[in-house]
């Protein structure tokens, strides 16, 4: 069978854990592992562009068997090839190349082009790592509401009006179960943008944190809805992140799972810590829920 020219449709922006499918392509992916491209899954892969969110973990029932994912990967294809991850040359939304989602099995597995097979997304490990992106996004525009006055210069503003010190300069991000890592490079270029890193050098940031904390319990609280919008159910269709805070509608391009509504974190723990990265300060900020 060639190699699928359309992206991947995926079912887990609406939620979905399970999802019937057919195999398009099975390929050796090294290391022991063979890459099993279906034309529909309900499984999050993880993407090298922007390796926020791990992938899904769960298993592909073929034959009556439960074939376990090792990993699941953002691939690219040509036509001629397949390309998993970091080995992708082109941006996602090439013209002429299909994104797809490769599930990594281990290489004796009993799976074949033409199987019709059924994709099974763990509930609990996708609920945690979708409880903790929410909260990654919660505490970014908390973050940057709480450093607004900050500025001499405009920027450019978030989701909510304020100006966007997370999207100026964050360096990484990384989603883990209930809870998440965000690093902020305090740099030069940050500083000619007019923002007072020396202020926030000799900030407490114990007491920022909790400001930060407040604010995203006072929308936990509320129990604000979220909804993901998407243009199509392709791989590379736009989607965005839609929280209807009391404040106003927030809305963030992402790619990741989430909760219906903030009301389902429980209580929040925000804490604040600097680091060097090279002789660059760098503000860490790691966010964790109850759910």
């Amino acid at each position: 069978m060639a190699l699928p020219d359309v992206d991947t449709r995926v079912t887990y922006p609406a939620g979905e854990l399970v999802q019937p499918a057919r195999v398009l392509h099975v390929a050796t992916a090294g290391d022991g592992l063979l890459a099993v491209v279906t034309d529909v899954t309900s499984f999050h892969p993880v993407d090298a562009a922007w390796p926020d969110q791990p992938a899904d973990t769960g298993v592909i029932e073929a034959h009556g068997v439960d074939l376990r994912v090792r990993d699941a990967v953002v691939a690219a294809s040509d036509g001629a090839s397949l390309h998993l991850g970091a080995d992708i040359p082109v941006r996602k939304g090439t013209e002429g190349w299909a994104f797809l989602v490769a599930h990594l099995v281990d290489d004796d597995a009993a799976i074949a082009e033409g199987d019709l097979v059924a994709i099974v997304a763990d509930p609990t490990a996708r609920r945690e790592l979708s409880l903790g992106h929410t909260a990654c996004h919660a505490a970014s525009l908390a973050l940057n509401l709480a450093l607004a006055s900050r500025w001499s210069k405009e920027a450019r503003a978030d989701a909510l009006g304020n100006p966007d010190f997370d999207g100026i300069a964050i360096a990484s991000s990384r989603i883990e179960p209930g809870a998440s890592v965000d690093r902020y490079r305090l740099n030069k270029s940050l500083r000619r943008a007019g923002f007072d890193v020396p202020g926030l050098l000799e900030t407490d940031l114990d007491d920022l944190a909790r400001t930060i904390a407040a604010s995203v319990q006072g929308w936990i609280t509320a129990n604000a809805p979220i909804r993901i919008d998407r243009d199509g159910d392709g791989l590379t269709d736009r989607r965005r992140w839609v929280a209807e805070l009391p404040v106003g509608t927030a809305e963030i391009p992402c790619g990741g799972t989430h909760a219906d509504s903030l009301g389902e974190l429980g209580d929040v723990r925000v804490s604040l810590r600097l680091v060097d990265d090279d002789g660059t300060p760098v503000l860490e900020m790691r966010t964790g829920v109850t759910g």
